[in-house]
């Protein structure tokens, strides 16, 4: 314990903040097949309620497995809605939407829902997204948030039986420049796609939304639709990407042939979407941000300050081990710098890698950050 103190000055102490990102990549084969044949796999959980899958990197009976995300889907009772008491679990696809709309698109001044938007101006009307799927990725890999412009999902778009010769490649393009703010549920980009086949043509318009803070990918089931690839019908009716077949829950056989999206969003459980979903990733991958806050202490050692131990074995006989006659300056080896309250309570130690030497003639700075 310290017996002496040395206090602080405003321009001893600073603070900081670091982003740290780290690379996540999720494979096709891990989200649909590693871990058992497709639609089964000792990885991917349904629940009795029926309302989204949990995909991990490790079956999930297992100690050693890993939540990497939830998938699920909804559609708005809006405009061009696919809603209908016949529908299959019509009312939790509708509940579903609601509720991620609810959580990341807030409510206009009526209280009425806002739906999702393509360009993110909500108030403005504009093209909504009403038929979508959700990808919520877990917290232990988008940690605080996922990186702006990192996000990229692969999708096969295919006839079924060879879903990735035609791949559509979903990105956050040039999204750390062009980001909405008007979401309660933080910040988010609007997600692009482009056709493997010419990746530099991205179709028109966005296909999804991306929220940073939340870890939720938006995206809309137009980018299953049947149809033609013309730039022109592209634009006119979304982003059709060829004959898709998505098929339901059978692998083969037309019992289990859907045409598009839509017809399986609205005739199949949620449980077999999101296995036709993910039999179609062909890659996934972000970055993820650490936000690190420090606080740097500047210990500033002048000349005369610290040159005597505390410890008690510093002494012999009233005398200093460490001088051999009277006439030596006195020295210390500084190896531990203690923080403490304006009550002289420790609070924080910080451990020097060696020894410093310490005496009259020489002074030193002693850099201690604190990360949080």
């Amino acid at each position: 314990m310290a017996t002496s103190f040395k206090t602080f000055l405003n321009n001893d102490i600073t603070s900081t903040r670091t982003l740290l990102h780290e690379a996540i990549p999720i494979t096709g084969s891990l989200v649909s097949g590693t871990y058992g044949v497709w639609p089964d796999g000792g990885n991917i959980k349904n629940y009795a309620h029926g309302m989204f899958q949990s995909c991990y990197d490790y079956p999930y009976l297992s100690s050693s497995a890993n939540h990497i995300f939830d998938l699920t889907l909804g559609y708005s009772t809006g405009s061009n809605s696919l809603s209908s008491s016949t529908n299959t679990q019509n009312a939790k696809k509708v509940n579903l939407y609601n509720q991620m709309a609810q959580v990341l698109q807030g409510h206009n001044q009526a209280g009425t829902i806002l739906r999702f938007d393509r360009d993110g101006n909500i108030t403005d009307g504009g093209d909504k997204l009403d038929n979508v799927f959700f990808i919520n990725f877990a917290r232990l890999l988008q940690k605080d948030e996922i990186k702006k412009g990192s996000f990229t999902l692969k999708l096969g778009t295919a006839l079924w039986d060879s879903p990735f010769q035609n791949i559509l490649t979903i990105q956050d393009t040039n999204a750390e420049n062009d980001y909405r703010v008007n979401s309660p549920a933080g910040e988010y980009g609007i997600l692009f796609a482009s056709l493997g086949y010419n990746p530099e043509r991205t179709l028109a318009p966005s296909c999804g939304l991306i929220f940073y803070q939340a870890g939720i990918a938006v995206i809309s089931g137009s980018v299953f639709m049947s149809g033609s690839n013309k730039e022109g019908e592209g634009r006119a009716k979304g982003l059709l990407t060829g004959s898709s077949m998505m098929r339901g829950s059978q692998p083969t056989g037309p019992a289990g042939v859907k045409n598009d999206f839509a017809a399986m969003a609205s005739g199949s459980a949620i449980s077999g979407t999101c296995n036709a979903i993910r039999h179609r990733i062909y890659d996934l991958s972000f970055n993820n941000t650490t936000e690190l806050n420090s606080t740097i202490h500047f210990c500033r050692i002048n000349h005369n300050d610290f040159n005597y131990s505390s410890n008690p074995t510093y002494l012999s006989a009233s005398k200093m081990v460490v001088k051999n006659n009277t006439m030596d300056a006195p020295v210390s080896y500084l190896t531990t710098v203690g923080l403490y309250s304006s009550d002289n309570e420790l609070l924080a130690v910080a451990k020097l890698s060696e020894p410093l030497k310490k005496d009259p003639t020489n002074e030193m700075t002693v850099r201690v950050r604190l990360d949080y």
